[in-house]
């Protein structure tokens, strides 16, 4: 950008750095949360990296609102933080800028520290916005929780969210249109904030050997694509068991299924195209521990074991008809 409105290969060069360093600081900021959350012996799965900033993959969030806070947190506390010492160092060693300067809002006339230094604090701000997936609005629901139920809490703040994200949409309109985008990712945050607070609600206390499935198709190593596909087509499954010796080696689902045939593999082995890392569940997990793994969306199939002895699968399509059934039962019972 600063090469294009002509500042030069320098100016460019400096843009482009800061871009980095200003990434450097968003990953501390999810570190911030990892390290938080690691204290609560929670821990972080991995940290993806977006254009708009990035996201610790905690394995489960503290139920307590007052860790779950502390979590939160940890994140802007950063940014805050990396601001403060650099505001110290441009005091000490006398860079810090006049207002009149700061005033013009020319980037390229202003120390580079600086930039970093207001950049940080604006990620601190940003993120506070109570509204989901922003930590704002897991702020939000932390305080909201200590004095009601967490699922309740979490509908109260996704809705607080989707109005601020409205709200956001409307401005973006006369002001800048980037606020209309911000506020879609907002709401759309919002609104996953609100079904998992209740999916979370609906499993609570349940097990998962509650909604075990006993009734299964099994494939084998030896087994070929097209056979594979034949079971697609014949039961309503759509991902299997790969075992061999009575042991399960890995999970093929329908993508593998169908990427294999469209590339001519019909008569391949299906052990060339299954998942061999995959998780075990056990009988007695609950489910909304496991809710996070099973959300991935990295394994289709699950495995549940008990005693090294393998008792029957779980997927998401069981989850949800599970969940049908329950609320058509409580309808009926009312």
């Amino acid at each position: 950008m600063y090469f294009r409105i002509g500042h030069g290969y320098r100016a460019g060069l400096s843009g482009v750095f800061f871009i980095l360093v200003l990434f450097a600081c968003v990953v501390l900021h999810e570190l911030g949360h990892a390290l938080m959350a690691k204290r609560f012996k929670v821990m972080t799965r991995d940290i993806t990296l977006y254009p708009i900033g990035g996201i610790a993959s905690l394995e489960s969030m503290p139920t307590k609102p007052a860790q779950e806070l502390q979590v939160t947190l940890a994140g802007p506390a950063v940014n805050v933080a990396i601001g403060v010492l650099i505001w110290i160092f441009l005091i000490i060693t006398h860079q810090m800028p006049d207002l009149e300067t700061i005033s013009t809002g020319n980037l390229v006339n202003l120390p580079f520290a600086f930039n970093i230094m207001y950049a940080n604090f604006i990620l601190a701000v940003f993120n506070l916005i109570p509204a989901f997936p922003m930590d704002g609005g897991r702020v939000l629901r932390s305080l909201l929780a200590m004095k009601m139920d967490q699922t309740k809490a979490t509908n109260i703040a996704a809705k607080i969210g989707q109005f601020l994200a409205i709200v956001f949409v409307f401005f973006g309109f006369f002001y800048d249109f980037w606020l209309v985008f911000i506020g879609m990712f907002l709401f759309l945050g919002a609104g996953a904030e609100s079904k998992a607070g209740e999916l979370k609600y609906a499993l609570e206390g349940i097990r998962v050997k509650d909604v075990l499935m006993t009734k299964y198709s099994v494939l084998n190593t030896e087994n070929t694509l097209q056979e594979a596909s034949r079971h697609l087509i014949d039961t309503n499954e759509k991902s299997f068991l790969i075992m061999k010796n009575d042991n399960v080696e890995g999970i093929l689902n329908y993508k593998d299924i169908i990427e294999g045939l469209h590339k001519g593999n019909a008569n391949e082995k299906t052990e060339t195209f299954m998942q061999k890392d995959f998780v075990w569940l056990n009988p007695e997990d609950l489910l909304t521990d496991k809710l996070p793994v099973i959300g991935q969306g990295k394994q289709s199939l699950f495995p549940v074991k008990s005693d090294d002895k393998l008792i029957g699968v779980l997927n998401t399509e069981n989850i949800d008809k599970w969940i049908l059934a329950k609320h058509n039962l409580l309808i009926h019972e009312k």
